[in-house]
């Protein structure tokens, strides 16, 4: 089991599309473990993005995700990190191929309302700067045997 973190970014809230775009994770076999609306600070936002500091679009995010509320998910399964990734789509909705959260739901390089971590390591990072350990809460699901192919002895 993987477990990522996913923003609902300002505009994904600000449009109310928050429960079609839990549903494409759910509706995939997801579990959510941690959720939490929150208004990220300036201080957290340089933590959770300090690795486009620097970058032309660094100060512009920054204000943007501090802009107003976000959703804020620890969202677990097998393999969750590379199949969050597969239901965003590419980063721009421009080029995001339809059937994805971005293809479907957004047209704009700048607003591209989703962040998913990108590997294991920034996973565990990221979610350590929004939940605690307390806030995330795993739990055993009937549907466990019907998402995934245990017959093997492990989930495929």
């Amino acid at each position: 089991m993987q477990t990522t973190l996913i923003i609902l970014k300002p505009d994904a809230v600000q449009r109310g599309l928050m429960g079609r775009i839990i549903s494409r994770f759910e509706d995939k076999g997801l579990q959510i473990i941690g959720a939490k609306m929150m208004l990220i600070s300036p201080e957290l936002a340089t933590r959770h993005y300090e690795v486009h500091r620097g970058k032309p679009f660094y100060d512009k995010l920054l204000r943007f995700m501090t802009c107003c509320p976000v959703l804020v998910l620890a969202i677990q399964g097998v393999g969750a990190i590379e199949i969050s990734r597969k239901l965003m789509g590419a980063t721009f909705g421009s080029q995001a191929e339809p059937g994805t959260i971005r293809g479907d739901f957004g047209v704009s390089n700048g607003f591209n309302l989703i962040h998913g971590s990108d590997s294991p390591e920034s996973a565990e990072r990221e979610i350590s700067l929004f939940f605690t350990e307390q806030e995330l809460l795993p739990y055993d699901r009937a549907c466990e045997g019907w998402i995934y192919d245990i017959s093997g002895g492990k989930p495929e």
